[in-house]
């Protein structure tokens, strides 16, 4: 007996082809309601608009801001009159001191700086004081000196502007009976100057006259010329002075020729 295969003699089996069209419930059809798809394309056309496009709620323009600018009132020509001060009137305006109707101290006798604060009190400013001897020392400390005689007379009435001038000499010194002049040269010619202080000498000659002092009695250089009196002079008194040089000799005040 031959035994025969289940499956021999019958026809190969030929795989059905798969079936087109997907899945089976991909061809069912989906049913959305109304109301819903009112709602999915509202959020559709949102997602698309808020890529670039303005709703009409963005697109309310910006506010205005306004700037409040107060103009400056214009000033007019007489506006400007008004604005300038008033001047004082004359009758309010203060008196300047004429400076009458002062009477002069008696200086003489007081030490040059107490005469000068004196003369301050009363109002005279204007002050000044010279050499009585004639030789011209410069009063450098003023209590070192005292008056010897002023240019107004005490009890006179003057003006403060007037300028007080005071002779005077050293706190060790006599006043001399009338203060001694300053020589000057006179008419082109030579003054005497013999006796004369060094330095009252040269303040009678010219600015520009070359002069030349030479100790007569050592071979001292000549420092402060108010300390130092003439013995000789070139040329002589009387002599015309065309700006020729002069020459002095000289000692000093308390020693002899």
């Amino acid at each position: 007996m031959t035994y025969q295969h289940p499956g021999w003699g019958q026809q190969p089996h030929t795989p059905e082809p798969p079936k087109t069209g997907g899945p089976g419930w991909a061809k069912k059809r989906v049913v959305i309601p109304a109301g819903a798809g009112l709602f999915v394309v509202g959020i559709m056309l949102g997602a698309a608009g808020s890529g670039g496009t303005e709703t009409a709620a963005d697109s309310k323009p910006a506010p205005t801001v306004t700037k409040t600018v107060t103009a400056k009132p214009v000033e007019t020509a007489e506006d400007k009159a008004d604005a300038k001060p008033a001047k004082a009137d004359k009758a309010e305006e203060p008196k300047k001191d004429d400076g009458d109707g002062q009477k002069v101290p008696d200086f003489v006798g007081m030490g040059l700086q107490f005469a000068q604060d004196a003369a301050q009190e009363k109002g005279f400013y204007s002050l000044k004081s010279h050499d009585s001897t004639g030789r011209d020392r410069f009063q450098a400390f003023d209590r070192n000196w005292k008056v010897c005689s002023q240019n107004i007379k005490a009890g006179k009435t003057a003006s403060t502007d007037s300028t007080l001038d005071f002779g005077a000499v050293k706190l060790e010194e006599e006043c001399p009976a009338s203060d001694k002049k300053a020589p000057e040269a006179a008419g082109g010619k030579m003054p005497n100057l013999v006796g004369e202080s060094v330095k009252a000498a040269r303040g009678a000659l010219a600015s520009g006259t070359s002069i030349t002092v030479t100790d007569a009695a050592e071979d001292r250089m000549v420092l402060l010329e108010s300390n130092w009196k003439v013995c000789t002079q070139k040329p002589a008194a009387g002599s015309a002075l065309n700006g020729q040089p002069v020459e002095f000799t000289a000692v000093k005040f308390e020693e002899s020729c």
